[in-house]
């Protein structure tokens, strides 16, 4: 790389987009687990996952104010970032995005209600694509929700756990946004309800 293109690279963004990749579990990994409810392909099959747009960005162009904290959520680069109401939290995290565009829903919602160990409910339209799913998962490790799930303000989108990390990065997901239980842990603490939410 020459200097002139070094230059140009943004030292504050590449800091923190290497701090959260380097907070990503990478071994955390069951290749045998059967809880594949939100697949975008063969779980086991070997993806590159395109990182080139995970870089830390400013609030003010998304957000009015940080009036009880914002999340803005980036469907193309597949990563959610999260501002304190007092300016001095900033995170950026690796997510799962929804399947296709038809599931993908975008603009501004809020955190309405959030749970530690969610059970989780296939909707009606998750139902009738994939009858074989269970009516119901309680709390634990075969549940879709991850550790703790934030409810938004539409109905049946949620910003929560997995235990599966294959799904992290892809587009995995029937809507929802997913993240590492390690990261929507710390996201879940930092959030508060009536915490803005913006997809873009």
């Amino acid at each position: 790389m020459t200097r002139d293109v070094i230059g140009k690279f943004n030292r504050r963004g590449f800091m923190a987009g290497g701090a959260a990749l380097l907070a990503a579990p990478a071994v955390a990994q069951d290749v045998n687990s059967t809880n594949t409810t939100e697949v975008e392909r063969d779980l086991n099959e070997v993806v590159r996952r395109n990182i080139s747009s995970f870089r830390s960005l400013s609030w003010e162009p998304y957000f009015d104010n940080l009036s009880n904290g914002a999340v803005l959520v980036d469907i193309t680069s597949r990563a959610l970032h999260f501002w304190s109401e007092d300016h001095s939290v900033y995170r950026l995290y690796p997510t799962s995005v929804p399947l296709t565009e038809d599931l993908t829903k975008r603009g501004r919602t809020k955190v309405v209600r959030k749970v530690v160990g969610p059970s989780w409910r296939p909707t009606p339209a998750m139902r009738k694509r994939n009858p074989e799913w269970p009516e119901f998962v309680g709390p634990g490790p075969d549940n879709p929700l991850g550790t703790h799930a934030m409810y938004l303000s539409w109905t049946y989108y949620r910003i929560h756990g997995t235990h599966d990390t294959r799904k992290i990065g892809r587009r995995s997901s029937n809507g929802c946004i997913g993240l590492y239980n390690e990261h929507i842990e710390q996201l879940f603490n930092l959030c508060k309800v009536g915490t803005q939410v913006l997809l873009i």
